[in-house]
């Protein structure tokens, strides 16, 4: 073999293992780059992992919130709704206790059980009778001692009550009305 293939084959062996040295360079650099990566993926996955984690307790937290607000306003509401079931059971027992005292009046006024009477100014009346003397009262039982008291005719004194009747039932309803919004504005 002549000293220039002696050369091209050491120069050919130099070059073949320059180029497996790159390439096992190349492989170990690789292998190297893809384990950092892998170190960093599993890193990153943990960070992932962790951050659900913590934001999935956060969200339980506020489901249990939420969960323990809505169960107060919901029992707040149901206290609500007893009292005023307990005011509007109040409010009827006092309208049908009124309605029952007035149907009472009204029996006793009819049959003449019960008379209303009004007073008289004594001195008005002294003013119109013509002898100038006073009258005794018709009664004994009376508000005041030795009053002058004139009967109403019955069917003013049913006008009257009737009168009287629709204004207590107001009052009553008003008394409702505003027990009402007292317990819905607390």
């Amino acid at each position: 073999m002549s000293v220039w293939a002696t050369r091209l084959v050491a120069v050919a062996l130099l070059l073949a293992a320059r180029a497996g040295g790159a390439r096992a360079a190349w492989v170990w650099q690789a292998n190297a780059y893809n384990a950092q990566l892998a170190d960093q993926a599993d890193d990153f996955g943990k960070q992932l992992a962790e951050k659900d984690r913590a934001h999935g307790l956060e969200r339980e937290k506020a489901a249990a919130a939420a969960l323990d607000q809505l169960a107060k306003e919901l029992e707040a509401r149901r206290a609500l709704e007893s009292r005023l079931r307990a005011q509007a059971q109040t409010h009827w027992k006092e309208m049908e206790d009124a309605q029952q005292t007035q149907a009472r009046l009204r029996d006793r006024l009819g049959t003449a059980d019960l008379r209303l009477s009004v007073l008289v100014d004594a001195g008005a009346l002294a003013a119109s009778s013509s002898d100038g003397r006073l009258r005794e009262a018709a009664g004994t039982g009376g508000l005041v001692h030795g009053a002058i008291r004139a009967q109403l005719d019955r069917a003013h004194a049913q006008r009257i009550f009737a009168i009287t009747d629709e204004g207590d039932r107001g009052l009553i309803a008003l008394q409702a009305c505003q027990a009402y919004v007292r317990d819905v504005t607390q």
